[in-house]
């Protein structure tokens, strides 16, 4: 049987932790399910990833280049800044639960983990640095009316993260349907363009 090319492999075993964590947090993470989860052994997953933390940081960083990957196709389709800028919140905010389940496991654990620490924050800061520039472009065009594109970007995106824990992690408590009126408000007082209004004021 022809060995898998190494960098197949490595794909394989980063994507295999990635459902384990999903399905067991990151605490409760084995180099054992994941090896079983594939079908091979445990000193293969540990041929090709030193140590379950080396995995497990790896298996995130991959998962952000995606979440990237995701904006960077958003942001290159065109089109008014209002229209991008409420497709780019659309796809930041808690549509997909089983990615931000992902995220809010991984911003827990970052508390305590420098690596981890600042995978989340080079995908944070690339989401809200593509708010920020959308705004500020909306603002040129004429269509917001906002003195600081920087702080209206942090505190929108905030209220998205504060809007996924209740959604994913308090399931019940919050409704998608709430989550895009209260943006909709949101946009609206600090960006000075009508709840809803694709074309601004």
């Amino acid at each position: 049987m022809m060995r898998k090319a190494v960098a197949v492999r490595r794909d394989e075993i980063v994507r295999a932790a990635l459902q384990q964590i999903r399905l067991r947090g990151i605490a409760g993470v084995r180099a054992a399910d994941v090896a079983h989860s594939l079908d091979v052994s445990t000193a293969l997953i540990f041929y090709h990833f030193k140590t379950l933390e080396t995995l497990v940081i790896e298996a995130f960083r991959q998962a952000a280049e995606r979440e990237l990957a995701k904006l960077d196709d958003e942001l290159g389709k065109g089109g008014p800044a209002d229209h991008r800028l409420r497709a780019v919140l659309a796809l930041y905010g808690p549509t997909d639960h089983e990615n931000w389940q992902l995220w809010i496991e991984a911003g827990a654990a970052a508390m305590r983990d420098a690596d981890l620490r600042a995978v989340l924050q080079r995908l944070d800061l690339r989401w809200r640095d593509a708010v920020v520039a959308l705004i500020a472009e909306g603002v040129g065009a004429g269509t917001f009316r906002c003195p600081d594109p920087h702080g209206a970007a942090w505190r929108l995106t905030a209220l998205l993260d504060g809007l996924a824990v209740q959604v994913v992690g308090r399931r019940g408590t919050v409704t998608a349907g709430d989550c895009a009126r209260w943006v909709e408000q949101a946009m609206a007082y600090e960006l000075g363009c009508r709840p809803g209004d694709q074309e601004g004021r």
